[in-house]
């Protein structure tokens, strides 16, 4: 019997579907039993938002500095044969609760030398976020052997207004008579994540342990964005020189430090407006005098799971 650990933090419900669909046809497996672990902070975080408290935590997320999670269960204490972890993108980093997981006793005990799956759902940029987790990871002995990424389908202009309005207000929509899609993951990709479970129900009983080969390769687990990649690169660096800024005024909540954040967060609407558009601009200038550089960074960041698709009719076979 292979053991299965499903790790994961969610607010709003979206990538608590996410988990359950992936983890379906490990549940329904005779040979797998599942562990469902959902992260349950201290101090909860709200849902929806509001508006300085949901920007006034983004120097600690940036800084790994994040609020304390409970214990975690006696049954998710147990040995297992492959854990998933799945979070949201808080500011182009791992959740807050994600991160505390990491830091702790238990993520050193439990991840140290285990095959590791990661599953994102996000607005559209979480390569940043990713690569501290493999960071993270690697310093714990984790084998990451796969990625699996569900973004927002809608354009980067639609969901600039979507997004911040279901964060703040907790409303998915569609809004404005229809002009601006739902947000969030869609209902059909969330439910087509399910491959992503068949294959490993398929693999994972015959696999041989200490394999550290990838078994979603060829399924599209991820989209890489060429567009996004300078921005994100410029977004956190502006999160890290905003962020230590932030922390040098004090605590979250405080009056001198909230004063400061609502310029910052004019900032950022101002950054967002004009440099992520001219940066994907630029990408997209460049991007044919690079081929080779970009196709080595798509492949990078694509890894290990790979943006191939070749395998999905074959998963009914």
């Amino acid at each position: 019997m292979k053991k299965v650990l499903v790790l994961y933090f969610s607010q709003s419900g979206q990538l608590s579907d996410v988990v359950h669909s992936i983890a379906g046809p490990l549940e329904a497996a005779q040979d797998i039993k599942v562990v469902y672990e959902c992260l349950v902070p201290v101090k909860p975080y709200p849902f929806p938002w509001p508006f300085l408290q949901f920007f006034d935590t983004f120097p600690e997320t940036v800084y790994d500095d994040p609020q304390p999670i409970a214990p975690i269960s006696e049954v998710a204490k147990g040995d297992f044969d492959l854990i998933i972890i799945a979070y949201q993108v808080w500011f182009l980093s791992p959740a807050q609760p994600i991160t505390a997981f990491l830091q702790s006793t238990d993520g050193e005990r439990l991840l140290a030398n285990k095959p590791v799956i990661t599953v994102i759902a996000c607005r559209n940029m979480w390569l940043m976020a990713q690569e501290k987790m493999k960071t993270r990871l690697a310093t714990l002995g984790a084998h990451l052997i796969d990625n699996v990424v569900l973004t927002d389908p809608a354009t980067s202009a639609a969901t600039f207004l979507s997004t911040p309005i279901w964060v703040l207000t907790g409303n998915k929509g569609p809004f404005f008579h229809g002009l601006v899609p739902e947000a969030g993951v869609s209902a059909e990709d969330t439910r087509r994540a399910a491959r992503f479970g068949e294959a490993i129900a398929k693999q994972l009983p015959v696999r041989a342990v200490g394999d550290r080969s990838s078994m979603l390769e060829g399924l599209g687990a991820v989209v890489i964005n060429d567009k996004l990649v300078a921005s994100e690169q410029v977004g956190i660096r502006s999160f890290r020189i905003w962020g230590a800024l932030l922390r040098s005024l004090g605590s979250p909540g405080t009056i001198l430090r909230r004063t400061v954040l609502l310029v910052y967060v004019a900032f950022l609407i101002i950054m967002i407006l004009t440099v992520v558009p001219i940066t994907a601009l630029v990408k997209c200038m460049t991007t044919p005098l690079m081929k080779q550089r970009a196709a080595k960074q798509r492949e990078y960041f694509a890894a290990p799971s790979g943006e191939g698709i070749n395998r999905v009719a074959r998963l009914n076979e």
